[in-house]
């Protein structure tokens, strides 16, 4: 593009630009376009004008046309007086400002006009600009982004963006060929932001942030940090979306949904890949969409008696084979699947059948990919600058600066935003212990103390409970789930008690035991018991959750079926124990997908489950022992009512590791309503096995693993047992039982009379 000098604008027949605004224009780093394009009150020392300039990069030729007199309006050519396509056109006459459009004659003689975007005052107010600047506007995502609205009496869309140290940032897009120099936006000063309202634009619109540092000519394009919606991979643009408009029809749900999250309900999670949980092999192998998901999961958690659903993170993201775990459009659900509405349709289906919807979120950390966060512009923004604070070695990602007002803010705004625009009804927070530790994974040297010299991050600890604060007080009966796994104290509890203020805490180390003790052959668990038992030292020192989750089938550990020990009946057997003691086990319950039809190989998020497995009856067994279980987890208060206190519980046979068996008691708040459960880690029938109980009467089997309906040899003690008045265990009462290879028995305790 060439220069322009001094002399050039003196010899335009109007000299109404300085040099340095024109070339600051045509080459793209202008900080205050508003202030040169448009509509302007002019005087060159004689009575006062009006001036409107444009930059026309595509036009031969340009009118202004006046619709101060209604349609057509007047047309009044503008003077080229830069050859790279700057306009002007005066009006001698006029002083207010008046409503035009801009015509344009292109060098090809194409012909359109176009309403100007400088002729439009800003969108932001100066309150918004206060709480945006501040880091407390947490409904940032109705100012930031990409929003349709009528501005001044016209539609069109307002962009948003922060970037505090840019020199010039532009909206770029189909609509004006992704040339920067051709919508540069509005400065708004020191809170680093900068919008524009350009008109006519409409839903669908794909564009992206051009941005120019004031550091070292730094230039970027970057998606939408807000943006609603994004491009299908492999493209990175971001699309206009309204995700007000969806028609909600789950009013009841809405309602009750405080009472159905509460602690002393019932909670079965049964958590998904959206992306390999079925597919269409017919057609490609194409994914199912948001709507096709809604109609077959609602089918299938009605089958097996889920209470909700947990998806792995939807948040769109370039890699499929990240899992969602390494998110670039934080507010967009992925395009994978299907558009914005497209999701809210998945959740308002689901909500109108009874079935929760849980998102895993990650606030720990982001990719580096060009078009994302990372360097925003120019400089780290989002992220800490020094690696040793802002780099996951391990995961080739970068950790938020949870110190910056701006970024707590866009984190806190961006959990509001999915409970608040989707309905979602829990976030799990994904790696929880990397935000807590600033030695996370990092050996000495490789990080940096607090204040204090400790190795908490006291940054991410406050933002922590600001997070779950926010959540509880904007959205009563909302689940937040820390997926924690070291040994921090009050994970679980409110903030104001001194904990981090989350509902549910997954238990990893209930986990881990239980897998390591199922893995062993039966033959040598007794040495192992107190792997079992152990979990009871600390079971009411947070509010747990029981998960088996995608993360124990995956990188070579085999899916659950395949860790069981021996041969095939032995390893069914083995994962239908498993199954009733986590049920019978005090916590919330969660499963991945496969494990209800109990999948041989390890998950693949390229494939489709193995759903032809339910053609042979141990795996449909499987899933109808899990449907059981929920349904009678669901139905009997012993079993979720008192989880997280010692009052729901009470051993009956702790200690008798040399037949690795175990037996407690289960108990709804009124403690006459409880459930006895019984566990043989072993392939050998128990005969005459007494338990000791608290009360008489005729104790019910309401579960057997090893019935033949789940693929069992059918031992039981045919539909329940009578306690006999003799004293075992320091119990009053006891009961013989005829405890089957290998299975878990719930019987339910006669309430008194």
């Amino acid at each position: 593009m060439s220069e322009l000098t001094s002399m050039a604008v003196k010899s335009a027949k109007t000299p109404t630009t300085s040099v340095d605004d024109l070339n600051r224009i045509v080459h793209a780093n202008h900080w205050a376009p508003f202030s040169v394009l448009g509509s302007h009150e002019w005087s060159d020392g004689a009575a006062p004008a009006r001036l409107i300039r444009a930059f026309l990069p595509e036009a031969k030729n340009a009118w202004v046309v006046d619709l101060s007199g209604g349609e057509p309006g007047v047309r009044t050519p503008m003077e080229q007086i830069h050859p790279d396509g700057f306009f002007v056109a005066h009006f001698p006459t006029r002083t207010a400002p008046f409503p035009y459009r801009l015509a344009v004659e292109s060098h090809e003689g194409f012909s359109w006009e176009f309403i100007d975007p400088y002729q439009f005052g800003p969108v932001l107010s100066d309150f918004d600009l206060h709480l945006l600047g501040e880091g407390t506007h947490y409904r940032n995502f109705e100012r930031l982004g990409a929003h349709l609205r009528d501005h001044e009496g016209v539609a069109g869309v307002h962009f948003a963006v922060w970037a505090p140290n840019a020199e010039r940032v532009s909206v770029i897009g189909n609509f004006n060929h992704w040339d920067g120099r051709r919508h540069p936006m509005r400065s708004c000063g020191a809170t680093g932001l900068w919008e524009i309202f350009i008109p006519e634009l409409s839903q669908g619109e794909v564009y992206k942030f051009e941005i120019k540092s004031r550091v070292q000519g730094y230039l970027v394009k970057k998606s939408d940090p807000y943006g609603f919606s994004a491009e299908l991979r492999p493209e990175t643009a971001s699309v206009v979306w309204d995700v007000t408009n969806f028609d909600w029809h789950d009013d009841e749900w809405m309602r009750g949904r405080q009472q159905a999250q509460s602690l002393n309900s019932p909670l079965a999670i049964y958590e998904v890949h959206l992306g390999s949980w079925r597919r269409k092999t017919e057609e490609g192998n194409r994914f199912l969409t948001y709507r096709e998901l809604a109609d077959q999961l609602v089918e299938h958690l009605k089958e097996t008696n889920f209470t909700h659903i947990e998806l792995m993170p939807v948040n769109e993201h370039p890699f499929d084979g990240s899992w969602g775990y390494q998110p670039v459009g934080y507010f967009a659900p992925t395009s994978r699947f299907g558009t914005p509405d497209d999701f809210a349709y998945f959740i308002d289906t689901l909500h109108q059948n009874g079935i929760g919807v849980i998102l895993d979120w990650v606030p720990a950390h982001f990719p580096r990919d060009v078009h994302g966060l990372g360097f925003f512009d120019g400089t780290h923004l989002y992220e800490h600058e020094d690696p040793r604070l802002g780099e996951h070695r391990d995961w080739g990602t970068k950790i938020f600066n949870y110190g910056r007002p701006e970024v707590r803010n866009f984190l806190l705004g961006n959990a509001l935003f999915w409970l608040e625009r989707y309905h979602i009804d829990g976030l799990r927070v994904d790696a929880v212990a990397s935000m807590l530790y600033l030695d996370y994974s990092r050996k000495p040297g490789e990080w940096v103390p607090n204040i204090h010299g400790g190795n908490e991050n006291l940054e991410a600890i406050d933002f922590i409970k600001r997070l779950n604060e926010l959540c509880h007080a904007e959205h009563p009966g909302v689940l937040t789930i820390a997926e924690e796994s070291t040994s921090w104290s009050g994970v679980s509890r409110p903030t104001y008690l001194g904990g981090l203020g989350f509902s549910l805490k997954w238990n990893m180390g209930w986990m881990n035991d239980t897998l390591e003790y199922m893995s062993k052959d039966p033959v040598f668990r007794k040495y192992e018991h107190g792997s079992l038992t152990f979990s009871m030292i600390y079971a009411f020192n947070e509010n747990f959750l029981l998960p088996l989750s995608h993360d124990e089938v995956v990188h070579g550990k085999g899916s659950l079926l395949d860790k069981m020990p021996g041969d095939l009946w032995q390893k069914f057997a083995n994962l239908r124990l498993l199954y009733g003691y986590m049920y019978g086990h005090p916590g919330k319950k969660l499963l991945f997908m496969g494990d209800e039809i109990a999948q041989w190989r390890e998950w693949g998020h390229d494939t489709s489950l193995d759903w032809h497995l339910l053609q042979w009856p141990d795996h449909q067994g499987i899933k109808n022992l899990v449907g059981d279980l929920n349904a009678i987890y669901r139905s009997d208060p012993a079993l979720y009512e008192v989880d997280f206190e010692w009052q729901g519980f009470e051993w009956l046979e702790l200690h008798d590791w040399e037949n690795s068996v175990l037996a407690f008691l289960r108990s709804a708040k009124d403690r006459s309503d409880s459930v006895v459960v019984v566990c043989n880690f072993t392939p050998v029938v128990r005969e005459d096995y007494r338990v000791g109980v608290p009360s008489g009467g005729y104790y019910r089997e309401i579960l057997n693993t090893d019935a033949q309906r789940y693929g069992g040899s059918n031992v039981g003690n045919q539909g329940g047992v009578w306690a006999r008045h003799e004293s075992h265990g320091g119990r009053p009462y006891h009961l013989s039982l005829r405890i089957p290879p290998m299975a878990v028995l719930f019987l339910k305790m006669p309430t008194a009379s």
